[in-house]
């Protein structure tokens, strides 16, 4: 609380704007909507609170706190925690712009667009200067993403010998290359460590291998460099399902980690699913394996990339 520079007492508008310690009206807003990032941001790289504290070094009461927009933190544990969810401490500050003039207009001008017209700037944003879609080789380069209990690493399999091409996991290369298990390189290096890994055997795959199924990391969709490289240089097939046979899938491999000592698994998944839905949605095609059997699966992924190879035969 600042002081009066002549007696050294709160000033009457200090008073007000403290009174019962409360935070002002614009104060609680901002806090509201840091909470919604730092959750959102969690949701979608498939952190547990738990694993969040464990990684920041912030105690999970704190983080509940903070997520209901009840937090005071400071910029020294933002960093923290922004460091362990590898996102930069600006991505994470609502209301935060880039300091130059250019880019503020730049800003300025998008938020002022309707939803539809947002998304319909974006579109032209990307295919003007995004990278450039390969399109010739992509049907030869099959990614498959979305959350654990998909289905991927079945499908994968199956599907790599139906076109006769190597199969790889992502998860198993990252393992190979770091000689360790993944559980002990998020123990040891920490979110952004496991994602300089994944992101190095990405690019290894796409430079050594010319023809390919590889089945991902489910939150690999979560980095926008690493994604957008994956987009670029492979035909991507998103298979999804619901949270609930998703969370069956996971507990009938005999993995039960997901419910183990967290009673709010289900709801975690559920906004997991909500938070990477556009972002799944971004793939080629989608694929709803609720229900199907794998044969059936695998018939549609077939179809799907045929019907993108006569498209791009005709362009």
């Amino acid at each position: 609380m600042k002081k009066d520079l002549h007696n050294g007492t709160a000033s009457a508008e200090d008073e007000r704007s403290a009174t019962n310690g409360r935070p002002k009206p614009s104060d609680s807003e901002y806090l509201r909507q840091l909470g919604e990032t730092v959750r959102a941001a969690r949701a979608q790289r498939g952190m547990t609170r738990k694993m969040l504290a464990s990684h920041s070094g912030v105690s999970e009461r704190f983080l509940a706190q903070l997520e209901s927009g009840t937090g005071n933190a400071s910029v020294l544990i933002l960093r923290q925690i922004s460091q362990a969810l590898n996102l930069s401490l600006e991505a994470m500050l609502p209301g935060a712009h880039a300091s130059s003039l250019e880019m503020k207009r730049t800003v300025d001008l998008l938020q002022g667009l309707r939803p539809v017209e947002l998304s319909e700037a974006q579109a032209l944003l990307l295919q003007r200067f995004g990278p450039k879609k390969h399109d010739g080789d992509r049907p030869q380069r099959i990614a498959l993403i979305g959350l654990r209990g998909a289905g991927k690493s079945t499908v994968g399999k199956l599907l790599a010998k139906k076109l006769e091409l190597p199969f790889f996991e992502l998860d198993r290369m990252i393992e190979q290359t770091s000689g360790i298990s993944l559980s002990m390189i998020f123990d040891l290096y920490g979110q952004s460590g496991f994602r300089r890994f994944e992101r190095r055997c990405l690019d290894d795959l796409l430079n050594t291998q010319k023809r390919f199924v590889v089945a991902t990391g489910g939150s690999l969709v979560s980095e926008p460099t690493t994604y957008e490289r994956l987009l670029t240089n492979c035909y991507t097939i998103w298979l999804r399902a619901t949270p609930q046979e998703h969370m069956s899938r996971v507990i009938a491999q005999g993995d039960i980690r997901p419910m183990a000592q967290n009673p709010e698994a289900m709801a975690d998944l559920q906004r997991i699913l909500q938070e990477r839905e556009d972002l799944y949605g971004r793939a080629d095609v989608s694929i709803n394996t609720s229900g199907k059997l794998v044969e059936e699966v695998i018939v549609e992924s077939l179809q799907s990339i045929e019907n993108f190879v006569g498209s791009a035969t005709m362009k």
